[in-house]
């Protein structure tokens, strides 16, 4: 009986070192680009939603960052540690007169409150008013402060030209003003106006100096639009008073020195008030309180509420981006079935089809993250140079971005990457 030789499976040449080691990561990174280069434009659509997700978080953070800066200085430009204190709503027969309209606060109360309270190192009373002061052919209508020097320590002024009026000048009432930054600029232009002479009220007065620049207050209101000059000097020559409120102020600014408990504070001063106005226990304070850290803190809080809810949209975005990066990488899958059957069954590890994979979903997250960074921190800057919104570019948080989209590739390329590295050669060269 003739046996029938069966020939031999040639068997197939081993596999060179680095390959049974398996793909290095510059050649899986290599192999992830060149299959992202050959679908350009369905790679491009892919990472066009982790492109708006960073974009939007870069750009709402700077905005959410500039806007808090800009509250955080305007508050400072007001005076750190400052507490302003007003009168309070005043009953007459009867009727609210409203906070404020009936002067019961004096300067002999602002001169008492640093004796009085150990942790004040500042208090002055403001008398002010809007009048027209006069430099030659030129007038301004702007508010006019009467005020001690303790004024410019609790606000924490400077100036650009010139000096402060001194104590001894204050008590004298001698007849010498300082110009806010505004009214310095209306008045005489680009000529330094040290040494000039305005009138108020047909009044003159020499000019001794120029106050810094601050810009607006929280408010919105133009703080270099002022005239600061000694309270006596304003009440005799300016404002006047009948008798009864020749010594009234309408506001004291009282300055908490660094370290001390500002609501502690706020309540000594409640408690000082109470006790000069002789107030009742059953009756409500004569004085509010205004503590400028506390309205700062609000708008601040206000302004993080306002971020969170837009980084909340752009975190939305980047979901979005993510399970769309993960749809494309499953049909790239079922596309290249027989590529990977083939690769498996010459000798690529599963180790290597994951790799590819999960680097290909990667790469295409951080491209699109790229490109959200440059439009996103472009469209900050527009917008603090066109639009006038305050912004501020913190790299740090431009550093998350990219990381963020890198984990998001990583996080949704996860699965499409898996099931490549876990197709069975055999069915996969199969595949149609």
């Amino acid at each position: 009986m003739n046996v029938i030789a069966r020939p031999t499976a040639t068997p197939l040449p081993p596999l060179p070192e680095d390959r049974r080691a398996g793909l290095s990561l510059a050649e899986a990174g290599g192999a992830a680009l060149g299959a992202l280069a050959a679908n350009k434009l369905r790679a491009a659509l892919t990472a066009l939603g982790i492109f708006i997700g960073v974009a939007a978080v870069i750009v709402t953070v700077a905005v959410g960052a500039g806007a808090r800066q800009q509250v955080l200085s305007q508050i400072q430009s007001l005076g750190a540690n400052l507490l302003l204190v007003w009168g309070a709503n005043v009953r007459l027969g009867g009727v609210s007169l409203g906070a404020g309209m009936r002067p019961n606060m004096s300067w002999d109360d602002a001169q008492a409150i640093p004796r009085e309270i150990p942790a004040v190192e500042a208090a002055a009373g403001v008398t002010r008013q809007q009048l027209q002061v006069v430099y030659g052919n030129q007038n301004w209508a702007t508010w006019v402060n009467g005020t001690d020097p303790a004024w410019f320590t609790a606000h924490e002024w400077t100036v650009s030209e010139g000096r402060f009026f001194t104590e001894e000048e204050a008590s004298s009432g001698r007849k010498v003003t300082l110009l806010g930054a505004t009214v310095a600029e209306s008045l005489f232009g680009e000529e330094n106006p040290v040494g000039r002479e305005v009138r108020i009220r047909s009044t003159p007065f020499e000019v001794i100096g120029v106050l810094g620049r601050k810009g607006q207050n929280p408010m919105g209101q133009d703080q270099d639009d002022v005239v600061v000059m000694p309270y006596w000097t304003a009440r005799r020559s300016v404002m006047g008073a009948p008798r009864a409120f020749a010594r009234s102020v309408g506001s004291i600014s009282v300055k908490v020195a660094e370290g001390e408990n500002m609501a502690a504070v706020e309540e000594e001063l409640r408690a000082f008030f109470r006790q000069r106005h002789r107030v009742a226990a059953n009756e409500s304070d004569t004085v509010s309180i205004r503590n400028l850290s506390e309205i700062a803190a609000t708008r601040d809080a206000s302004a993080r509420t306002l971020s969170l809810l837009l980084a909340a949209v752009a975190a939305v975005s980047l979901l979005v981006g993510g399970i769309g990066v993960m749809n494309i990488m499953l049909v790239s899958v079922t596309e290249r079935t027989r590529e990977i059957g083939l690769r498996l069954a010459v000798g690529a590890r599963r180790a290597d089809i994951l790799r590819q994979f999960l680097l290909e979903a990667v790469l295409l997250a951080l491209l699109g993250g790229a490109a959200g960074v440059a439009v996103g921190v472009g469209l900050a800057y527009a917008l603090g140079s066109f639009g006038g919104w305050p912004v501020l570019v913190q790299w740090d948080a431009v550093a998350l971005a990219v990381a963020v989209s890198a984990v998001t590739g990583l996080f949704f390329g996860y699965w499409p990457a898996r099931r490549a590295a876990s197709l069975d050669p055999i069915q996969a060269l199969r595949h149609e």
